[in-house]
Formats: C-alpha cells, structure tokens, sequence
C-alpha cells in the first residue's frame, strides 16, 4: 500500500473528487480526515468506506472561506489523530456569470474558499510540519483552467491562475524542509460541480467532442494521481501542474 501509515486531510472530501481521493487514500493504508461544509451525509458515508478499509477516520466540518474555521480544522485533526503527514486542497466552488456583471459579493466568495482557504490551510499544516521537524505531502486540486480561459468564469480562473503561481511559489520555500507541493488540474469530471453540463445533453455532446479520449472524467482519474503525488514514489516532485482532462486542454475552443 503506497500510503500505509500516512495521516491526511483532504477538504471538500464529502462528494465528488474529494472523496473519492480520501476513499483511496484510504485503501492505500492512510487514516483521514473527511471535511465538509454543507453535506453532511455524504461525509457519514465517505466515512464508513474509509473505517471499511480497516483505517482511522474523522469528520470536520469547516467553511474554507472562513480562516478561523480553517485553522481550527487544521488544528482539529491533528489533536484527534496524533498527526497529519498529507494535505489535499480540494474544496472549491464556482459562480457563473458574465464578467460585467460579477458581483463583489460573489468574487469573495470564489476566491476565499478557492485561494485565500486553500492559502491558509497550507500555512497551518506547513506550520505542524516545520513545528515537528518532519516532511509532509500538498496536493492541490486547480483546474485546466488554471491555463484555459472560461468565458463567464472569471473569478473561477482568476483562483485557480492564483493557485498554479502558488504552488511554484511554495515549492521553492517549502523544498528545503522536504515539504513538495504539486497540483492536479482536472479537466470535465462527473461531480456535482458539472450538475447542470451533465443535464444538458447539447451543451455536453459538443463538449465530448473536444475530447480527444471522447469521455468525461470520473472522480477516480484524479484519485489515483493523488495518491502518486501523496506517496513517496513522487519525492523528487514539486512544484508541478498535471492536467487530468483525456487530451481537452489542447483541444478546446468556446463554444
């Protein structure tokens, strides 16, 4: 098993990509904490499948846009299991609408929880790390649009262009200390996220035909590069970007 013995948090892990990351994370040895903000439900579940995998497990909830609840999510989890060796940045949410008309309101609300969360999340774990002289693991969960303009997204691509300068930043500070930080950016996964694509079958046949692979993602295409990247088979990696998206970055154009 690639994480066996390994301690991890990963935020958001109720549903989606986030949990299917803690749920493999899980079947590779680690104990984690499951974290959520508005469905609890399906942390109960992820929950289960954890502890299924014969592994310790723990659910926190915390809004990520708020620091305070950040911190005490940090804090939280290692006060329960001793330790954290993993942390996983998933959490994000996304608004839609023309640039002219995004309110202030709701580009604070894309870039506390998809930067300004994911800034201080990483702070308080690198804090533990420094603070108990040990290496750790930060995977970032961005986007293709870290590189790939989305019309009508702008506060989306602006966190997620923030998160791609943040993870080169950090591996350069954090290297010394053993600590690597890389991300993955999925390209159209089935989650939740993509409720209202999946639902509109005009919208998603002309999007599957910009998919070299012809197929959304599922949430287990990003799992198992996390894993890779949480595991010390990648401890000569950081600071990069992997694009998980079967080929569409190179082959997108706005419809």
């Amino acid at each position: 098993m690639k994480l066996a013995g390994k301690i991890a948090l990963v935020t958001g892990s109720s549903q989606g990509i986030g949990r299917a990351i803690a749920e493999r994370f899980a079947h590779e040895g680690a104990d984690v904490v499951v974290n959520y903000n508005r469905t609890p439900g399906g942390a109960e579940e992820a929950l289960r499948n954890v502890q299924a995998c014969g592994r310790r497990g723990l659910i926190v909830k915390a809004d990520l846009s708020n620091t305070t609840e950040v911190r005490e999510l940090i804090a939280t989890s290692i006060g329960h299991l001793g330790r954290l060796d993993i942390l996983v940045n998933n959490a994000g949410i996304e608004t839609h609408a023309p640039f002219w008309e995004v309110t202030e309101e709701d580009y604070d609300r894309v870039l506390n929880v998809n930067l300004k969360g994911v800034f201080f999340a990483t702070q308080a774990f690198v804090r533990h790390l420094m603070d108990s002289k040990r290496p750790g693991k930060i995977v970032n969960i961005s986007s293709v649009h870290e590189d790939l303009p989305f019309p009508n997204f702008a506060a989306y691509c602006v966190s997620k262009g923030g998160l791609k300068m943040l993870t080169r930043n950090l591996s350069v500070e954090l290297g010394p200390f053993g600590i690597t930080i890389n991300s993955i950016a999925p390209g159209a996964i089935e989650t939740p996220i993509n409720t209202k694509l999946l639902n509109d079958p005009q919208k998603l046949n002309a999007l599957l035909t910009q998919i070299p692979l012809a197929r959304l993602g599922k949430p287990n295409d990003v799992s198992g590069l996390a894993t890779f990247l949480a595991s010390s088979d990648a401890d000569y990696v950081t600071g990069s970007t992997y694009f998980v998206d079967g080929g569409l970055t190179w082959n997108y154009q706005e419809q």
